[in-house]
């Protein structure tokens, strides 16, 4: 039947620990993907997520058994083996149906309250094949670290005792495999992604040509060079409302809101990027404005057009906002392979600008305030230097769908009182930091709300604000409490299967319709400026005529109404 060798760590082939509980096990993770997350899943989805899930199982199960064996503990053989095969097979086989037959109703759950149209159909057998390739390919990949490993122990074996070559082969290829896949496999991935990005930037073949008006940021007056701006910036400084179309809807002299972005392709160094974006916001009069946003944009350079629409449409145009751009890759990636270039450029550019602001006489100096969404939150939350702010402090910060990394968000929450609910925290009675979502309003604490707003806009289904690297061995808090209306309450905990779940969440999270997942809306983005804000002649039915204007806008924003 084939044993292993002397203190190896070989597949027995047959009996209990042969690969039939493994497949078995595989299996069962399998069905448990086909349950409910945040995010609805397509056939293709969630064949590599049941794929992926296969192979986990089929793993964890043969490293298990291996530490089994290697302990001498005796398994079934023969008969008891097959009749113990057949005792697993039976439920874990019926699971599997079951769970086959509800996936559609799951999927559909988690659609119809997002507003989506129902799936009519499941290609369960497209579905099966993909999870099929998938955990093929995996197994291969597996094969090839296993004979990786065996290579590696037999020859340590002629050297050290069969133990200890067993554990440093293990370490050894361990380290090949970080090796291989982070200076490899990712190092070319990123080294093909980097340019790639930056070719859609349009660095070089800008789709409209600069601008003729010398306030406007890429002019031939301008600091900042329209070619190298990169297509986000250029479609921010262009975009949005101009004076005239503020002053149509509200009725009152508008101004025409300043926006200056300086993009990544301008210097290869943070801080000289912050110094010209600063020299800038001089150039233009921007600290002559009413209100001042610092802003970091997401790890491409966007700048959600929804955010900046809504607050110069409410403070008349009265804004100056200010950007620099630090990457081109998409905030997952940029998340994990370029958080630090994020967060150095925003403490680059809010060092220059509070101190600047900090320095000017209390009436005539803006009010001053700190914006953010996805990554750009999390580097605005990182440039949120509270020690030196604590004398002069800013009027208030909109940060939205904090990533879950951010370390000022986790710091509120640990602090959150613990009758309120995580995904909607309530902190010291809300007087400096509220939460708010699509369906809890900032204002609906009836406790004061101090001088200095600090508001955080997340949505209990946006996996980049409650994805947990923990949810692999443990249940996050937010799955044990009565779950928002934007979530399926079939939602559930599996080991190792939420992991996955999420992750690849984490790929669709901006798949939805807005006002789901990381795709925010541009009327809660009205609600929660104008309750930072405070603007002039608001109210309730101001905010009901903005909304109105900018119709169901998300990434379209509101600048000429919708």
């Amino acid at each position: 039947m084939g044993d292993r060798d002397a203190g190896g760590v070989m597949i027995r082939i047959g009996g209990w620990a042969g690969p039939v509980l493994p497949l078995l096990m595989g299996l069962l993770l399998a069905a448990a993907s086909l349950t409910p997350s945040l995010i609805p899943r397509g056939t293709v989805a969630q064949g590599v997520l049941a794929g992926a899930s296969m192979a986990l199982g089929y793993l964890v199960t043969q490293f298990v058994l291996a530490l089994w064996r290697s302990l001498e503990i005796p398994v079934l053989r023969g008969a008891g083996a097959r009749a113990a095969h057949l005792v697993v097979a039976v439920p874990v086989l019926g699971l599997l149906l079951f769970c086959l037959l509800r996936a559609r109703s799951w999927q559909n759950d988690i659609r119809h309250r997002m507003g989506l149209s129902e799936l009519e159909v499941v290609n369960t057998l497209r579905m099966a094949m993909i999870a099929l390739a998938v955990f093929l390919a995996l197994y291969v990949i597996g094969l090839l670290i296993q004979g990786l490993f065996n290579l590696l122990r037999r020859r340590l074996a002629r050297h050290i005792p069969t133990r200890s070559a067993d554990v440093l082969g293990l370490l050894l290829s361990a380290l090949v495999i970080l090796i291989v896949t982070r200076d490899g496999v990712v190092g070319a991935l990123m080294r093909f992604a980097d340019p790639s990005y930056a070719a859609a930037q349009h660095l070089t073949h800008p789709e409209a040509a600069e601008p003729v008006e010398p306030w406007r940021p890429g002019s031939a007056e301008s600091l900042v060079s329209w070619d190298l701006m990169g297509k986000p910036g250029r479609d921010f400084v262009r975009g949005g409302p101009d004076a005239r179309a503020i002053q149509t809807f509200n009725g009152r002299p508008a101004k025409q809101p300043l926006r200056i972005y300086v993009g990544l392709a301008q210097d290869s160094d943070p801080q000289v990027r912050a110094r010209i974006a600063f020299d800038e916001m001089q150039r233009v009069g921007a600290f002559e404005r009413r209100i001042l946003v610092v802003s970091s944009p997401t790890g491409t350079g966007w700048m959600d057009p929804a955010s900046y629409d809504a607050l110069e449409y409410m403070h008349d145009g009265d804004v100056a906002t200010v950007a620099v751009q630090y990457s081109y890759l998409q905030s997952p990636l940029a998340l994990i392979f370029e958080a630090d270039s994020g967060l150095d450029q925003a403490a680059a550019l809010v060092q220059l600008v509070y101190e600047h602001w900090a320095a000017m006489p209390r009436d005539q100096r803006p009010q001053l305030y700190m914006h953010g969404i996805s990554l750009g939150s999390w580097s605005s939350m990182y440039a949120f230097n509270v020690f030196q702010m604590m004398n002069e402090p800013i009027n208030g910060a909109l940060w939205v769908g904090p990533p879950f990394p951010s370390t000022l968000w986790n710091q509120a929450n640990a602090a959150r009182q613990p009758d309120s609910p995580f995904v909607l925290p309530v902190v010291d009675d809300g007087q400096v930091i509220r939460y708010a979502s699509q369906y809890a309003k900032p204002l609906r604490l009836h406790h004061g709300w101090g001088r200095m707003r600090v508001l955080f806009l997340q949505y209990a289904s946006d996996p980049i604000v409650f994805y947990s690297a923990s949810s692999a061995w443990r249940e996050p808090v937010w799955m044990r409490e009565p779950k928002a209306p934007d979530v399926s309450p079939l939602l559930s905990f599996t080991p190792i299967v939420t992991q996955l779940q999420l992750t690849v969440d984490l790929a669709l999270s901006t798949s939805t319709p807005p006002g789901y997942g990381h795709v925010y809306h541009v009327h809660d983005y009205i609600d929660a400026w104008s309750a930072v804000t405070r603007p002039d002649h608001w109210d309730g039915a101001a905010a009901t005529r903005l909304k109105a204007h900018c119709g169901q806008g998300g990434l379209l924003g509101c600048a000429n109404g919708s």
